[in-house]
């Protein structure tokens, strides 16, 4: 399979189904997971409660894509424009280059239980460390399906916390973390289950009482990477050269690693790749959320979760390393067909595969941004996407749409008022 398909921003939706289903080499059945509404309100009863409809966003292709040496076309759920357009440009670029590395730690979740309000935090610890062996096979005797597959607890570790805000009583807990590898599944209710299971050991252990058990969203054991090296011819254009492109790339990301109000929308930009497959795919994109921007900030100052630098050879090298707390099984994988064909689609067999993936399609989209704001500005671009929207709220129905966007981008003017004017004059009439 090859997902560089020339052109295809240019074809009808229709069509466009239809390349990515021969490209991929799917079963044209499948194609109605994307055209029939997908999740049926029944289904929809059964995933959450209080059910009054279905809510539909698009569903784009990003093309081009080239993960370690395999070519991947990636469902991209999202409602913001040029989103996709940037992802697919990015890796056509980075595909001459060879496309992008990616590498994923094992699928390890961590289950926190906490011991609140402790008497002796020194003596709690000392009490427990002689148990983790048997509390890790108690842990492990809950998931007997998980452990059969090769999966189970990796570990756990004792810490002291205190509680000490300013004007209020201190207290100490004890946390123990636990370590499961949740193989192909996000895992979340596997670790809950766990946590569960061991809270009345600790108590009847050490005598005090447990809090919270549930797992942590900063998945720091399960990270995905990515890296690309772009040579500097690969970059220019009319209007720049390469060599001034990767240097205002690298100059944009200096800027979000020093200042902590420019890092968080640097990497709201990563997210915009991050999450619209991480929907697509079915996945928790609120624990992705979470689990990225903690991580950006675990030195004690946020900082961007992408590098970008130029080498010595003048190549633009860009890396990312975040959290990515997916699945490729279980829940709505299994339930919602359209997440089923989408997972499909990117042909992925497991979870960390599904990592990498992410973890690239986040550099490229990051790129996408730093090199718009680098040269032309974030906006121009951008608005050329956007204009579609405005001109079918200006009243543009069928082929005027088309010609108000052109009219539009002629007129670098994107306002309503702008595009009511611009529809009037095409209709014959005046503004």
């Amino acid at each position: 399979m090859s997902s560089r398909l020339p052109g295809f921003y240019k074809l009808d939706p229709d069509t466009r189904l239809e390349r990515v289903l021969e490209a991929a080499a799917l079963d044209p059945a499948l194609g109605s997971s994307w055209r029939e509404g997908g999740l049926s309100l029944e289904l929809a009863d059964r995933m959450i409660e209080n059910v009054v409809g279905t809510f539909r966003l698009p569903t784009g292709v990003a093309v081009n894509m080239l993960v370690n040496g395999r070519d991947v076309l990636v469902p991209m759920v999202v409602e913001e424009p040029s989103v996709v357009a940037a992802v697919g440009n990015m890796a056509r670029i980075a595909r001459q280059a060879g496309g992008f590395q990616a590498s994923s730690d094992a699928s390890v979740m961590i289950g926190q239980i906490e011991l609140r309000d402790v008497r002796d935090p020194a003596a709690t610890v000392a009490a427990l460390e002689p148990h983790v062996e048997r509390l890790s096979a108690l842990g492990d005797a809950r998931l007997p399906e998980l452990v059969g597959l090769g999966g189970g607890i990796r570990g756990m570790e004792l810490r002291i916390l205190r509680y000490d805000e300013p004007g209020e009583e201190p207290s100490d807990l004890v946390i123990l973390h636990f370590f499961l590898d949740c193989l192909d599944a996000m895992g979340a209710n596997m670790v809950n289950t766990v946590a569960e299971a061991l809270a009345p050991e600790l108590e009847a252990i050490t005598g005090e009482r447990v809090g919270l058990r549930i797992l942590s969203n900063l998945a720091d054991r399960r990270l995905a990477r990515a890296r690309v090296v772009l040579p500097a011819e690969l970059l220019g254009d009319a209007r720049f050269s390469g060599a001034e492109v990767a240097e205002g790339v690298a100059g944009a990301w200096r800027f979000a690693w020093a200042d902590p109000y420019r890092a968080a929308t640097h990497n709201k930009g990563i997210m915009n790749g991050v999450d619209p497959v991480v929907i697509a795919t079915g996945n928790d994109w609120r624990a992705m959320e979470a689990g990225a921007h903690a991580f950006a900030a675990r030195s004690g100052v946020y900082k961007p979760l992408t590098t970008w630098k130029v080498d010595r050879a003048g190549a633009l090298v860009g890396t990312i390393e975040l959290p990515v707390q997916v699945g490729t099984v279980g829940g709505t994988l299994r339930m919602h067909p359209t997440v089923r064909a989408n997972i499909a689609l990117l042909g992925v067999q497991h979870a960390g595969e599904l990592a990498e993936i992410i973890a690239a399609v986040g550099l490229a989209q990051n790129l996408g941004a730093l090199k718009a704001l680098a040269t032309t500005g974030i906006q121009e671009g951008h608005m050329r996407l956007h204009a579609r929207s405005v001109a079918v709220q200006a009243g543009a129905a069928g082929p005027e749409v088309a010609a108000l966007v052109a009219a539009l981008v002629a007129a670098r003017d994107f306002s309503d008022a702008r595009a009511r004017q611009e529809l009037a004059a095409l209709r014959g009439g005046s503004a």
